[in-house]
């Protein structure tokens, strides 16, 4: 049986410094994942790689804006096309239904009552300053949000998205089954 692997990766720089659509030249400082079938939580620093990228092969992988971010960015580490391993992006999902996008801080939020402990231009700052225990905890921290947003979406079928301006909620409903065989 597949494993379902949660994920979120941390870069060493920004978009801002390396180019907007450069993804190529942004460099990974950490990965943070949750396997279900091992019941617990990993972080995998840029020398460990390759490790990582070994669970994800077999995969089907989780995550919260994977495709546009983590996905380009991770892809150069991996001895196989990551694209090629089923996925299921939050975001994308959200997205699709309700034509836009909202930050993964705002959806714990509002579902979970959590909020996210950094914002995600702190990470090459940590990076940068040697606080790698901090950075790691950081990226794990947003694995265990979008782990407990992905599990409640898959136990009740939806997730609540703020409309814009306004304190209204929409649902964006997800149906996981076909991935779950």
């Amino acid at each position: 049986m597949r494993d379902f692997i949660v994920f979120d990766i941390e870069t060493k720089n920004t978009l801002a410094e390396v180019g907007r659509d450069n993804f190529n030249d942004l460099q990974v400082s950490v990965v943070g994942l949750f396997s279900y079938a091992q019941d617990k939580y990993l972080s995998f620093d840029e020398f460990e790689l390759s490790a990582c990228s070994d669970l994800l092969r077999d995969a089907c992988i989780v995550g919260f804006s994977i495709t546009r971010f983590d996905i380009p960015v991770l892809n150069k580490h991996c001895n196989f096309n990551l694209y090629s391993v089923p996925r299921i992006d939050l975001l994308d999902d959200i997205e699709l239904q309700l034509g836009r996008r909202i930050s993964l801080d705002l959806l714990a939020k509002v579902n979970l009552g959590m909020s996210k402990t950094h914002h995600s231009l702190e990470a090459p700052i940590m990076y940068r300053e040697g606080r790698l225990d901090e950075l790691a905890e950081y990226c794990l921290h947003d694995v265990r949000i979008t782990k407990e947003l992905y599990d409640l979406a898959r136990s009740q079928g939806y997730l609540y998205v703020p409309q814009w301006g306004t304190d209204e909620l929409e649902q964006a409903f997800f149906n996981f089954e076909a991935m779950q065989n």
